[in-house]
């Protein structure tokens, strides 16, 4: 056998993790810019009726990729109706605490407080007995905290928008525990079906659920004198924030596995930060720089593999 042949495996290995790593860091800015693009749309339209017009192309695009890989089908009777409660929380509930803490804070500011969603995850896996934190967890929990209450205190008296910046970063931690419920309820019928496959159905569920919520907004928004620029806010919000970036995350942890997969998500805030200086002129805060420089740290410590973090 060739020497050539004998590497070509590990080749296309490296290949192929190679094109994962690029699809991640796409998917980072996807998600960085979302935050100063959504915020922009929410300028003239209610958070109720943004979500209610960007989540049905978010649908679009999964069901789409779906048909592309074979087509889809559907849950055994028996889960469905956990599907349709896991559906609702972790979007129709997620969105209320996301989207109106958008709208209430800076946008940088809500990107740093989801970036703790792995920590209060792995709180919640303890709390049911999923998975036993190690030390270098429970020191990331304790990082990811005091990055938390730095953003918040500091960002009530430097963010500018008084009791409604703390109101906001508030509904964005909510948010972020309820993502990270919606993680920890789904990890048998993930387990059980796949991650795209259950997410879709998640995600047609949420989207049933938001356009009904968000139609009595919509009924009063005269969509003719809504913007080019909020038109645009709403489909990158939908199709390529959720859709794409969505498809993104999964391929990435099939070629790299869940842990490295989620470090790639630690760079959305310095992303949203730059990006929210740039389309909003947000200038970063001391409280948000130190914030998200302990809470990506805190994230990050708790993610090493184990033989890493005690090395």
């Amino acid at each position: 056998m060739s020497v050539a042949s004998e590497h070509g495996p590990d080749q296309r290995t490296d290949q192929r993790a190679g094109r994962a790593r690029l699809a991640l860091v796409f998917m980072v800015i996807l998600w960085g810019i979302n935050f100063p693009v959504a915020k922009a749309a929410l300028r003239e339209l209610s958070p109720l009726a943004f979500n209610a017009l960007r989540y049905p192309f978010a649908a679009l695009v999964v069901l789409i990729a779906l048909q592309w890989r074979g087509g889809l089908r559907w849950p055994a009777a028996g889960d469905r109706w956990r599907i349709v409660v896991l559906g609702l929380f972790g979007n129709l509930v997620y969105q209320q605490f996301f989207i109106f803490g958008l709208d209430q804070t800076r946008a940088g500011t809500a990107s740093i407080l989801l970036a703790s969603t792995p920590i209060i995850t792995a709180l919640l896996s303890f709390a049911v007995g999923h998975e036993r934190p190690r030390a270098a967890t429970w020191l990331g929990v304790i990082a990811t905290f005091a990055g938390i209450a730095l953003v918040v205190s500091l960002g009530a008296r430097n963010g500018g928008n008084g009791d409604q910046s703390l109101l906001g970063n508030l509904l964005m931690l909510g948010a972020s525990l309820s993502w990270a419920g919606y993680t920890v309820g789904s990890r048998a019928l993930i387990q059980r079906y796949g991650a795209i496959l259950f997410t879709a159905w998640t995600l047609w569920v949420g989207t049933a659920a938001l356009v009904i919520a968000g139609l009595p907004d919509l009924l009063r928004t005269d969509l003719r004198a809504i913007s080019g620029a909020a038109w645009f806010g709403v489909l990158y919000a939908g199709a390529f924030s959720i859709g794409v970036a969505y498809l993104i995350w999964y391929y990435g942890v099939l070629q790299l596995g869940n842990t490295r997969t989620a470090v790639f998500g630690n760079l959305t805030p310095v992303v949203a930060l730059t990006a929210a200086w740039i389309y909003l002129a947000e200038v970063p805060h001391i409280g948000q720089i130190l914030g998200a420089a302990v809470i990506i740290g805190g994230v990050t410590l708790a993610q090493l593999p184990a033989r890493t973090a005690s090395a």
